[in-house]
C-alpha cells in the first residue's frame, strides 16, 4: 500500500523502536474488514504527514512475537511510539478526521 511500509518481528527494532520521528503502527490482519476500511485512511495520513510521522503495517498471523510483545488483542491496534516507547494506543477503524484529533499532539512540529 501506498505510504505504508510493512514491518515484521525482524524489522520492528530498526524501522520502529530506533525511527527518528514518532511511527504508527497498524496492527493488522488479512482476515479484519475494518483494517481494510482504515487503510486508505492511513495511507493518506502517511502521504500528507511524512515529515512528521512514519506510517508502517505488521500483519499479526505472520509476526505474532511483536503482537505478544505489545498485547495486541484487537484488529486493528494503532499504536504510536516515539523513542522507542509506545505513547498511544487506539483500538478500531476510524474516519480520517477523527484520527488527525486524536493525533494532533503528535503531528505538531
Amino acid at each position: 500500500m501506498a505510504g505504508l511500509t510493512t514491518v515484521t518481528d525482524e524489522t520492528f527494532q530498526r524501522e520502529v523502536l530506533a525511527a527518528e520521528r514518532p511511527v504508527l503502527v497498524k496492527f493488522t490482519a488479512d482476515w479484519c474488514p475494518p483494517c481494510r476500511q482504515i487503510a486508505p485512511v492511513l495511507a493518506e495520513v502517511a502521504a500528507e504527514h511524512t515529515e512528521r510521522l512514519k506510517v508502517v503495517s505488521l500483519d499479526v498471523d505472520t509476526n505474532p512475537e511483536t503482537q505478544a510483545a505489545y498485547g495486541v488483542l484487537s484488529m486493528p491496534t494503532l499504536m504510536v511510539f516515539r523513542g522507542g516507547e509506545p505513547v498511544r494506543v487506539l483500538v478500531g477503524a476510524r474516519a480520517k478526521a477523527r484520527l488527525l484529533r486524536e493525533l494532533d499532539d503528535i503531528l505538531q512540529p
